[in-house]
């Protein structure tokens, strides 16, 4: 059983915004080219700028579902810019920080971390200074229905790292799941659950630290 809960989670973690994709998949990559988008579209768009850059600090609970559609559901962090954490509830022990410059990968059961440049995993589009929806990145599609508004992006010069969409309650306008289409053409959805933007954070909620043993996150201990 603990096995099966470690190869989940190492599903989970590495396929939800933050897994750097293989080198040889994003160099054989040709860059995007941009959709073309009507008047409303690019409306849409500068409407997401403007919520985006507009985070400082996000608290939320999670539900993420797998490509295989198992569940795990935990705690989003997220105080911009830079800077991310996921911890994922029990019976898993495994986190993700992001703390402005590496991503960081705790598997709690292994006891190992792993790391790698933001700059290498799509978490980039949401946690740099200025998000701009356009240059280095591509919208590949906007989707509007009642209530619902859907962004879909990539990275211009690496469409290989995969398809991040933003999707968003329109009113009142605020960001509701995120799902990843990965290099491997698997699909991770991740849910917010009553996301809070009036939270502050502890000065090491972003920052990683190697867990004691029978401490879970590496914080306060």
């Amino acid at each position: 059983m603990k096995t099966v809960l470690r190869r989940l989670s190492a599903v989970l973690l590495s396929a939800a915004l933050l897994a750097p994709v293989p080198a040889a998949l994003a160099a054989s990559a040709a860059p995007a080219v941009p959709v073309a988008l009507t008047a409303q579209d690019e409306a849409t768009v500068a409407k997401v700028e403007e919520y985006l850059n507009g985070i400082v600090n996000l608290q939320s609970k999670f539900l993420q579902v797998a490509p295989n559609g198992r569940q795990a559901t935990g705690t989003f962090y997220l105080s911009r810019p830079g800077k991310m954490r996921l911890e994922y509830d029990r019976p898993l022990k495994d986190f993700i920080v992001a703390d402005g410059s590496f991503v960081f990968y705790w598997d709690g059961e292994m006891r190992q971390q792993s790391s790698a440049p933001i700059g290498s995993t799509l978490a980039d589009f949401i946690l740099r200074k200025t998000i701009r929806l356009s240059g280095d990145v591509t919208v590949t599609e906007v989707f509007q229905a009642p209530g619902v508004i859907e962004v879909s992006l990539l990275e211009t010069k690496d469409p290989g790292k995969g398809t991040l969409t933003l999707v968003f309650e329109d009113r009142p306008f605020q960001l509701r799941k995120w799902r990843v289409l990965d290099a491997q053409g698997l699909t991770t959805e991740v849910a917010l659950l009553n996301p809070r933007t009036d939270v502050t954070f502890e000065r090491d909620m972003f920052y990683f630290k190697e867990p004691a043993r029978g401490s879970d996150f590496g914080r306060n201990n």
